[in-house]
């Protein structure tokens, strides 16, 4: 009886650790610096986490390297569920294509848990432009090639990307214009400066809306049902080019089983929440919040998919 008694004993104070989890703060490492969109997830998340478990969730932002710093220092975290990475994709399916230093293997040192969300990006112009439909700046990129100036956040952002993807499935060319950041750049857009970007819905959702920029098509496989007008480019005769921004969260390899579904229903629970999916909705975002399995068969895709884009137009970062 002693016996069995210690054996039992043991078992339970070898399982305590992942069952009591959290019992400390939890820190969730965005990439990114503060107030963009995929901060502003992590926000949305660490307070409904908090809640949920009665520990204090953080949001550590560590910017710089097209967000491969904060991804790297997630890595070499201990797998204990106390550090996790929010990230939109560039980190997880761009960066290891654009940068030689990338110090990680994005399909394999991490756990993933789930993509949080989803935006689509739109086609836009300044209002004062001549180009009113898709048709339009195809016929100008065609009859002038590598004139038409297009706008993005810098080399190897999304918005560059969807553009690099829109030139090579259209078979025609443009001016890239990068800037250091998306606020520049629509700055640039609004001015007249440039004749176009691929923009994150909720980057310019605002100025569409407003009448200050032109929306031309959105990228998703559906109209957004916040621009129920615009057409998607498939509609508009342009087809696979369906992009999507988007923002998950992972571990570090090796998260007990445990923990990581934990992690996962709480976060889903999170983004439904009827106090956090109606402001996300708002602004763009579509709810995913999908399965590990399905996070991973996802990355696989997106993976390939970009590496064929960067190759082809041989992109570096900045």
């Amino acid at each position: 009886m002693k016996k069995m008694l210690c054996a039992i004993t043991t078992a339970l104070a070898l399982a305590t650790p992942a069952f009591a989890w959290p019992d400390k703060t939890v820190t969730m490492v965005v990439p990114f610096p503060a107030g963009g969109s995929t901060d502003m997830i992590a926000r949305q998340l660490a307070q409904k986490l908090g809640e949920k478990f009665g520990q204090t969730f953080i949001v550590d932002n560590r910017a710089g390297a097209t967000g491969t710093i904060g991804a790297m220092y997630t890595k070499r975290a201990a797998p204990d569920g106390y550090t996790l990475l929010v990230s939109s994709l560039g980190p997880f399916v761009m960066a290891p294509h654009l940068l030689k230093s990338v110090q990680y293997d994005a399909t394999k040192d991490f756990d993933l848990i789930t993509v949080a969300v989803q935006a689509p990006n739109v086609l836009v112009v300044p209002t004062s432009s001549p180009l009113k439909s898709v048709a339009d700046v195809l016929v100008k990129m065609k009859k002038e090639p590598g004139k038409m100036s297009f706008a993005s956040s810098g080399n190897g952002s999304s918005d560059h990307l969807t553009a690099e993807l829109f030139w090579q499935q259209t078979h025609t060319t443009a001016l890239h214009v990068p800037y250091k950041g998306g606020a520049p750049a629509i700055a640039d857009l609004l001015g007249g400066q440039v004749d176009a970007s691929f923009q994150n819905i909720n980057a310019v959702l605002t100025q569409v809306n407003s009448g200050k920029l032109r929306a031309l098509a959105v990228t998703g496989d559906k109209r957004s049902t916040l621009l129920p007008q615009v057409p998607t480019l498939a509609e508009a005769g342009v087809k696979n080019v369906d992009v999507y921004s988007w923002q998950a969260v992972a571990g570090p390899k090796g998260l007990p089983a445990d923990v990581r579904g934990k992690l996962q229903s709480a976060i889903v629970a999170a983004l439904n929440d009827p106090q956090v999916k109606p402001k996300l909705v708002d602004l763009g975002f579509e709810i995913v919040a999908n399965t590990p399995e399905q996070f991973a068969k996802f990355q696989a895709d997106e993976f390939a998919r970009w590496k064929r884009v960067i190759e082809a137009g041989n992109i570096k970062a900045d």
